[in-house]
């Protein structure tokens, strides 16, 4: 189990943080379309392709565990200066994705861990979006039971977005490898 867990290095960080940073910038183009909306889950449907590509990009990349909480927490801080729970929402998320794919994977040692762990990395932030509106104010929860038929599609469609997103991501990050734009640890020499 030890060998799986690998020291991150400064340039892991920088280019995590500048992924980050493009993340959030590009899924930020997605709020003024559903910002005003009351139907549960329809912020994080649309989100979630965008999401789930730039971190398959950045796993593909960075294959250590604590990648993708890396990028939730880079992702997660400015939105903390909107909303702490946008913040929880990220970071949470990611930790929990980390923590499945540990237990099922092992690692990203395989292309299938990185397509599990940026596929379900938005539709996580459902149930922990629930979780934290039940606890601050029930704003989610109340969206929820309002429109049920209509919450569990978008959470459907949060799912199979988030995989999608993951593939586009995966299959991007493999041209760019082919091309030598975009090295996995330990083949640039540095590591």
């Amino acid at each position: 189990m030890n060998r799986c867990f690998k020291k991150f290095q400064v340039k892991d960080f920088v280019f995590l943080a500048i992924l980050s940073a493009a993340m959030t910038l590009c899924g930020g183009i997605t709020m003024p379309l559903v910002m005003h909306t009351t139907l549960f889950g329809l912020r994080n449907m649309a989100a979630a392709p965008i999401y789930a590509l730039f971190c398959a990009v950045g796993l593909m990349k960075v294959r250590k565990p604590g990648a993708l909480t890396v990028i939730g927490l880079f992702s997660g801080a400015p939105l903390a200066f909107f909303s702490t729970v946008m913040f929880f929402n990220n970071f949470v998320a990611a930790v929990i994705a980390e923590l499945l794919m540990l237990l099922f994977f092992r690692g990203y040692k395989n292309k299938g861990s990185v397509l599990f762990t940026a596929g379900i990395y938005m539709p996580l932030s459902l149930p922990i979006s629930v979780l934290f509106s039940i606890w601050l104010n029930g704003q989610s929860y109340e969206q929820l039971l309002a429109r049920p038929t209509a919450s569990i599609f978008t959470s459907l469609g949060t799912v199979a977005l988030g995989f999608i997103g993951a593939a586009i991501g995966m299959k991007i990050a493999a041209e760019l490898q082919k091309a030598g734009k975009l090295k996995p640890d330990g083949e640039d020499g540095n590591a």
